[in-house]
């Protein structure tokens, strides 16, 4: 589990709670969550639903704590996994405490993001925060203008433009989180970065490398499972992790000529996993072909995509 990070703060009563973050497909979701921990525990690619499972990442402050709740991107379903994505992001609306509705600077609003938008202004959290995303690619004025358009879509108890990758407004997000957090208990340990599983971080890594390589609709038809962390006496790690893919084609392009994709793929996701546990790693990667998976719902709670885990 990644490191707990920890900010400074000036309230007085312990505040705890639970941030949702939500927003349509690629509108920089992880890419906050890693920013605000200071260090990665959430996968980031260009490639539409990289984010598919919840994940609850820790910020300690002095005198609260404040929980940022990752959650799939929103868009319009095309299989059973896409409605379950939606159902789990859409579920986090329900027990959140501040909800931050993240819209992307560089795209224009449209109806998906209005459709987002009418979620987040029924749901009962008492904050409700709106977050222009990727400052840092537009100029001010252009920020500005998507700022009002997003205005319009719901009410909002507050607004901000944001940089996550220059660390742009950043601290006052937190600040403004946590100012608006309940009195409560400290939900996780000090220690705690994250509630992810080191192995499903090993295997969301692994995909993550996956869909920086790959284009069209492969990315898409791809799942990673770690199927086990060995830790040798010597401190080292040995990893199974086995990628499926729904077509024996895809499984030849993942492979690549002669093993050269795979292979690639091992070795830049064995250097993040070391980092990420502190030890040398020794990672075997197999290939295998689960016919139609995405539309399969058994398969998709094994795989850890199901709004019910």
């Amino acid at each position: 589990m990644g490191k707990a990070v920890r900010m400074q703060g000036s309230t007085v009563a312990f505040r705890s709670g639970f941030c949702a973050l939500v927003g349509r497909p690629n509108a920089g979701k992880s890419t906050l969550v890693n920013a605000c921990v200071g260090g990665k525990i959430a996968i980031t690619s260009p490639v539409a639903q990289t984010t598919r499972r919840r994940l609850r990442a820790v910020v300690n402050a002095e005198g609260g704590q404040i929980v940022i709740v990752d959650t799939p991107g929103l868009h319009k379903p095309k299989d059973t996994l896409g409605k379950e994505l939606n159902k789990t992001a859409l579920g986090e609306l329900a027990d959140a405490d501040v909800v931050a509705y993240l819209v992307d600077a560089t795209a224009p609003a449209g109806t998906g993001d209005a459709w987002v938008a009418r979620h987040v202004e029924g749901s009962d959290a008492p904050y409700k925060l709106l977050v222009i995303t990727k400052a840092d690619l537009v100029s001010q004025d252009e920020a500005a203008v998507q700022l009002e358009k997003a205005r319009g879509l719901a009410r909002f108890d507050d607004a901000l433009v944001i940089s996550a990758k220059e660390g742009f407004n950043v601290d006052l997000f937190l600040r403004l989180i946590l100012d608006h957090l309940p009195e409560g208990p400290r939900w996780f340990p000090d220690d705690m970065g994250s509630d992810a599983s080191d192995e499903d971080i090993v295997a969301d890594l692994v995909r993550e490398k996956l869909l920086l390589r790959l284009r069209q609709e492969v990315p898409h038809s791809i799942a990673v499972t770690c199927d086990e962390i060995d830790y040798a006496d010597d401190g080292h790690a040995s990893i199974a992790a086995t990628v499926i893919v729904e077509r024996a084609g895809q499984k030849g392009i993942v492979v690549g000529s002669g093993g050269s994709m795979i292979k690639s793929v091992g070795i830049e996701a064995r250097r993040d996993i070391e980092r990420m546990l502190g030890c040398k790693v020794y990672l075997d990667l197999n290939v295998k072909v689960a016919p139609l998976w995405r539309r399969d719902a058994r398969a998709i709670r094994r795989l850890g995509y199901s709004s019910e885990d």
